[in-house]
């Protein structure tokens, strides 16, 4: 488990995915409303000292506990958090049913416009399921899967083969394109290494191969 500072009241972490078999980051981030969970894993290979850290800092938050999953595919230790703190699961509504399979429950299904955890909005993608977060208090934009590092410091889209069919990178790229008008500083990334600088220009960049 590696853990992160990325600015006051945000962290990323990352642990080893056992049905991925990669290592995959996660979010975690104290808001106004209690502690923010994005598609949180519990690290295999260092549970104890995880739970141990995750403990401190939700008695010290306060407040609810507050899980988003941005697609079904990231449910991950939803439920442990449900077990563990009472936690809320957040999910777009589409994705629901598969979601609370595999975590228990979603308590907050949402639609577009509703309000999330502290401000917190989601943007839908052409992946109908599946939505972005964007954290405006920190600048911060928590993909799921439609976008991945690129092994050179900036981003890609994901693979069309993870796209529904007859959607491409174009529609892809189309869908995610109102992610510009914000004013994104950093992009937390599931899939390798995030950005943490100039995170708008990087994601130009990757709607523009499209």
């Amino acid at each position: 488990m590696e853990v992160r500072p990325i600015a006051p009241g945000l962290w990323r972490w990352t642990g080893y995915h056992e049905e991925w078999r990669q290592d995959v980051g996660s979010v975690y981030y104290e808001s106004r409303d209690g502690v923010v969970l994005v598609d949180p894993l519990v690290p295999p290979e260092d549970t104890a000292r995880f739970w141990d850290a995750l403990d401190r800092d939700v008695a010290k938050a306060g407040g609810e506990v507050h899980v988003l999953v941005t697609v079904f595919w990231h449910t991950r230790s939803a439920g442990a958090m449900i077990e563990r703190y009472g936690a809320r699961v957040w999910a777009p509504a589409r994705g629901k049913r598969a979601i609370a399979r595999r975590a228990g429950a979603v308590t907050d299904p949402f639609g577009a416009h509703d309000r999330l955890p502290d401000g917190v909005v989601a943007f839908a993608t052409a992946r109908a399921n599946e939505v972005v977060y964007w954290l405006p208090g920190q600048r911060a934009l928590v993909p799921g899967d439609v976008l991945l590092a690129d092994g050179n410091g900036g981003i890609r889209l994901c693979p069309e083969s993870w796209l529904p069919e007859r959607i491409g990178h174009g529609e892809l790229a189309s869908s995610l394109r109102p992610l510009l008008d914000l004013p994104v500083e950093r992009v937390l990334l599931s899939h390798g290494d995030p950005v943490l600088s100039g995170g708008r220009a990087a994601l130009a960049s990757a709607l523009a191969v499209a």
